[in-house]
């Protein structure tokens, strides 16, 4: 994914340009997030930001190039988050690499994503953004550059690693099923984070407790491969 330039360089403009503009849209992520795209102003996200509104339109110009800079930062630390262990699941289907190898190549996609959704620094603010984006809340961005990205790749991977492990086609419908159900073991605590904590009696999720979600989730998955691929045994 193509990193996301300055709308204006920084140089005999507002001092370290880059830190700025970063701070810019972190404050709007943010105030995104917890009020939508119409209730958040470029007023309030320049003032948590601790510039003026000038220095927000010298970077962004207006509310909507602010927006589309939030989308693509999230989505442009989305891809390398994942990246590594989308490397190393490509490199085990490219070797033809054993059973093991491939679950755990399934396993550590799945533990990025546990990263990714509940222990980032801005894990709730991101959550909140994606929410109005999800119901349709302002426009329309994030989810049209994560689809031409990041999602399509994760796909990909993750289907053709239960593909060699339970014999199903990559593209099959119930292989796409599949791994949005080993996925929705962990997105089920991003969408609906407070009920979950509420049922299990947490106040966090902390290092500790991300831990042992982890090891479960991992067990888990491979119960639910090992039974898909004596399924597919049987029909054959």
């Amino acid at each position: 994914m193509a990193k996301t330039r300055l709308r204006h360089s920084p140089e005999g403009g507002y001092a370290r340009g880059d830190e700025t503009r970063r701070r810019i849209i972190d404050s709007a992520i943010r105030l995104f997030g917890e009020r939508g795209y119409e209730g958040a102003s470029t007023r309030d996200i320049a003032k948590l930001a601790g510039v003026n509104a000038p220095a927000l339109q010298y970077y962004f110009d207006n509310k909507e190039g602010v927006y589309r800079a939030c989308a693509e930062h999230i989505a442009e630390s989305v891809w390398q988050h994942f990246r590594p262990a989308l490397d190393a699941a490509q490199a085990a289907l490219d070797a033809n690499a054993d059973r093991e190898t491939l679950i755990e190549a399934f396993n550590v996609l799945l533990d990025a994503l546990a990263d990714h959704l509940l222990a980032s620094y801005d894990a709730q603010d991101r959550r909140l953004f994606i929410a109005h984006e999800q119901a349709g809340h302002g426009p329309s961005m994030l989810f049209d550059i994560m689809d031409r990205n990041v999602k399509t790749c994760m796909r990909d991977v993750s289907a053709e690693l239960l593909s060699r492990l339970t014999g199903t086609p990559a593209k099959d419908t119930l292989t796409l099923i599949r791994v949005m159900t080993l996925r929705g073991q962990l997105m089920v605590f991003h969408i609906a984070h407070k009920s979950t904590l509420s049922s299990l009696g947490w106040d966090e999720i902390n290092a500790e407790r991300l831990a042992f979600l982890k090891k479960t989730v991992r067990s888990q998955t491979r119960t639910l491969i090992d039974s898909w691929t004596q399924e597919s045994a049987a029909r054959k």
